[in-house]
């Protein structure tokens, strides 16, 4: 069997340019390990279609995928616009109304609705709204009228042409709309119902925005009750595996990065999205960002995604920029979990390019940190089981570079052990193994570890046996290679991680007593 054993792991938006299970297949052979449906765009129907296609082509391969579903949030956008769209120039005075009016119109020349009429109550004088991902900037000079006559007007700062349904971003301006719309909760549903392996949080702002989704996803049955803050296990040490999806809270908002740490310690994970985060925030700001957003998850032992334009240029071009293919390889050294591409897999002309040029780069990156690795054990003390898992994760560590490992092998029931392990970032292959397909999918974000199905052994002795034969029988190694296997005493025993083995390849192994 030849198997690749990718450290840094890829994710891929799915769309038009990748809606066939043959190119689905074709991604995931190029190192795809995690498709994203964005539930912004298409309707239940379309992602009917695309889960069904990616379980087909999952199904034609040897590897463990996960998908992972993203809420929308409460993204505001302009109303309608005239066909041809209407210019704004520079100093030009334009008003937002409540209403539905169209844009551009007869009598509504420079008279715009949105999709969020109480933002026109919300927003302040003197604050600044932003349109189309940045392109035109206006700044709020007067407020009108009352309920529902209530205008906004605003002055142009930056011109261009405005369209129907782009997006508005208020960086200076706190808003009371929820975290979650009626169409989230729908897409809730949809992910429960079809299994979906994580859920991403848009315009996250503080911890009570994720808390909300955690209730929600309580009383559909998709969080243990007793589950409220996870530590560095992704919420996998409970026997609570069928229907729990952890949240990825996406950083994107202004006040998202000034309660930073209390989401990081809310959050299952966390996706620092780079495209909202580029346009509320000073475009100087979002690599320094990005550095402390990863740095800050590391200490919490919480994986970390980073996405948006990684390889933009790629949606026209063969070949990425030499600043996009450093950029992937600056998130990769600076710790993230996984990198994703967005419009380069849904839209672009060259997705599978996108996702070969991308596995270059992070198996390049990942070999150079291997031979230059010096990153410390990473211990955060927990209470209860978990410090057991943690002190034991942190053992490993120190150990596996003493010994030079060349895997760390794993067995899992809920699989806490292996995402503590991820987390120690230690430049060795992690193979879980397990009878757990559900955990196996969700373990497949994770940096490092490769999920492997193998039916539950009888005894240790007798996994060790198996590890030894699928090793060697596949030439990943060759007899006397160091290798780290961690599992629970008895084998059988679920909730516990207690055994660690140092393992020399083709060794002999004693029947366990136990």
């Amino acid at each position: 069997m030849h198997i690749d054993f990718p450290m840094t792991k890829i994710i891929a938006t799915l769309g038009p340019a990748t809606d066939t299970s043959e190119k689905i297949q074709n991604l995931i052979e190029a190192g795809v390990r995690v498709f994203r449906i964005n539930f912004s765009h298409g309707s239940f129907s379309d992602y009917d279609n695309l889960i069904k296609k990616i379980r087909i082509a999952v199904s034609l391969t040897d590897q463990y995928v996960g998908i992972l579903g993203d809420l929308s949030g409460p993204k505001i956008r302009t109303g309608k616009v005239i066909t041809e769209g209407v210019l704004l120039k520079k100093n030009q005075e334009i008003k937002f109304v409540k209403k539905e009016v169209i844009g551009g119109s007869i009598g509504q020349e420079y008279t715009f609705s949105t999709t969020y009429p109480q933002f026109i109550d919300e927003v302040k004088l003197g604050e600044s709204i932003l349109l189309d991902d940045g392109n035109i900037e206006l700044r709020c000079v007067d407020k009108l009228g009352n309920e529902e006559d209530a205008e906004l007007v605003c002055k142009v700062i930056e011109g261009n042409l405005l369209t129907t349904a782009k997006g508005i971003n208020l960086p200076e301006s706190d808003l009371s709309m929820p975290s979650l719309t009626e169409k989230d909760l729908k897409c809730l549903d949809y992910a429960i119902e079809n299994k979906l392996d994580y859920l991403a949080l848009s315009f996250v702002r503080k911890k009570e925005d994720i808390i909300l989704l955690k209730n929600m996803m309580k009383e559909r049955n998709a969080r243990p009750s007793g589950l409220d803050v996870t530590s560095g296990d992704l919420g996998f040490s409970t026997y609570f595996e069928d229907d729990y999806i952890p949240i990825i809270s996406k950083i994107e908002k202004p006040q998202a990065i000034d309660n930073l740490e209390e989401i990081i310690d809310e959050s299952d994970g966390i996706m620092v999205a780079r495209g909202d985060l580029g346009v509320e925030m000073d475009l100087a700001e979002v690599a320094l960002l990005q550095k402390k957003i990863i740095t800050l998850c590391k200490q919490h032992m919480k994986p970390v995604i980073v996405a948006t334009q990684m390889l933009q240029s790629m949606i026209d071009n063969s070949v990425p920029t030499r600043a996009e293919v450093s950029d992937v390889a600056n998130a990769i050294m600076d710790g993230a979990d996984a990198v994703m591409l967005s419009g380069e897999t849904a839209v672009g002309n060259y997705p599978v390019k996108a996702v070969k040029m991308m596995t270059r780069v992070a198996r390049k990156t990942n070999s150079y940190q291997v031979e230059n690795n010096s990153q410390p054990a990473n211990y955060t003390p927990y209470e209860g089981l978990l410090r057991r898992k943690a002190a034991m994760a942190r053992g490993v560590a120190i150990m596996a570079k003493e010994m030079k490992a060349k895997f760390i092998v794993t067995w899992l029931h809920s699989g806490g052990s292996s995402v503590f392990l991820s987390q120690q970032k230690l430049n060795i292959p992690i193979i879980a193994c397990g009878e757990n397909t559900r955990r196996l999918q969700q373990l497949s974000i994770l940096y490092s570890i490769s999920p492997f199905y193998m039916k539950q052994p009888s005894s240790g002795s007798n996994f060790i046996a198996s590890v030894n034969s699928m090793l060697i029988n596949n030439g990943w190694v060759q007899p006397g290679d160091p290798i780290i296997i961690v599992a629970s005493s008895p084998i059988t025993r679920k909730g516990i991680t207690n055994r660690v083995i140092l393992h020399y390849v083709g060794e002999s192994v004693e029947e366990e007593k136990l």
